[in-house]
């Protein structure tokens, strides 16, 4: 009777842990218009919307995770580092400046390509047989992701700094999936967040202090226009605080490869936020996308892999 009650009470966890990696792929799909809104109307530059929003989050979590500030070993810290780094400045710097040398179609489509990552260095690192239905799967979602991304009227051009740029974001992504497993089972999810954030901001400092343009922090305490703020709010409580908090802990009860699949998710979610928010057309190509999308998640999550003690 008690094993049936660990049974049940772990396969809730995981319902429980798939609906609410739901709410991070939303909160990260739609991301894009609150940034919008902070580099286009407000003249933030990238690095600036990266660095105050993860400063803010640092900080909110600090006011309740402040009692432990340190790792256990200075093994761990790297790893925290490492994980910041890719979670945080080398995956958002790199991404945000392959939009300079590439086109957004190519920095869309290879920044999907996460997933795949991850499960190829999960199969390397602990050296376990990946099953054709997790393959099938990511080729499923990956395919939905390219027919959203075509559905834009956007080309495929080899660009190889841009793409490579993009490439690197996805990798770095991938990594940070990886490191933290890892982790998990050592530190709270609070903590591990929290780490994430200083890192990454810590590690993309020098990007702020050699711009060419001047800061605009003011924008963001601008009373006479709140949407500032509030977009700003938006980024630090749902889009970080929230979300990685979310993601992270999803990933201690689902499996990196699992989570990470659902970022195939986030350009069905942007598309979808575009047509409610800026009433843009959904092609019937990009309906094509939403339907593999789904079904590849469908066939990674049902035909699993054989490496359950690591999950």
């Amino acid at each position: 009777m008690a094993k049936l009650d660990r049974i049940s009470k772990s396969n809730y966890m995981k319902i429980l842990a798939h609906i609410a990696i739901l709410f991070t792929m939303c909160a990260w799909g739609t991301s894009f218009i609150s940034t919008k809104v902070l580099m286009v109307d407000g003249g933030l530059t990238p690095v600036e919307v990266y660095i105050y929003r993860f400063v803010m989050a640092y900080l909110l979590l600090l006011l309740i995770t402040f009692k432990q500030i340190k790792s256990h070993n200075w093994k761990d810290e790297l790893q925290l580092m490492l994980c910041g780094m890719c979670a945080g400045s080398l995956y958002f710097v790199t991404e945000n400046y392959a939009l300079k040398y590439t086109t957004t179609g190519n920095v869309s489509l290879l920044g999907s390509i996460s997933p795949i990552f991850t499960a190829i260095l999960i199969a390397v690192i602990y050296k376990v047989r990946m099953k054709p239905g997790v393959i099938l799967g990511s080729i499923i979602a990956f395919c939905g992701v390219a027919s959203i991304v075509f559905s834009n009227g956007d080309a495929i051009e080899i660009r190889p700094t841009g793409d490579l740029l993009a490439l690197s974001a996805s990798i770095s992504w991938a990594i940070y999936a990886v490191a933290i497993r890892r982790l998990s089972p050592i530190y709270n999810t609070l903590f591990i967040t929290r780490k994430l954030f200083f890192y990454g901001v810590v590690t993309a400092l020098p990007l702020l202090l050699i711009q060419d343009e001047p800061m605009h922090l003011s924008v963001l305490f601008n009373f006479s226009k709140p949407q500032f703020g509030m977009n700003f709010m938006f980024l630090v409580i749902f889009c970080s605080v929230c979300a990685y908090i979310i993601y992270n802990e999803c990933i201690k009860i689902l499996g990196s490869v699992t989570a990470s699949n659902y970022l195939y998710l986030q350009p069905l979610v942007t598309m979808v936020a575009g047509y409610f928010i800026f009433n843009e057309v959904i092609t019937p190509l990009g309906y094509l996308g939403c339907v593999l999308i789904i079904s590849g998640l469908v066939v990674s999550d049902k035909l699993k892999w054989d490496f359950r003690k690591y999950r």
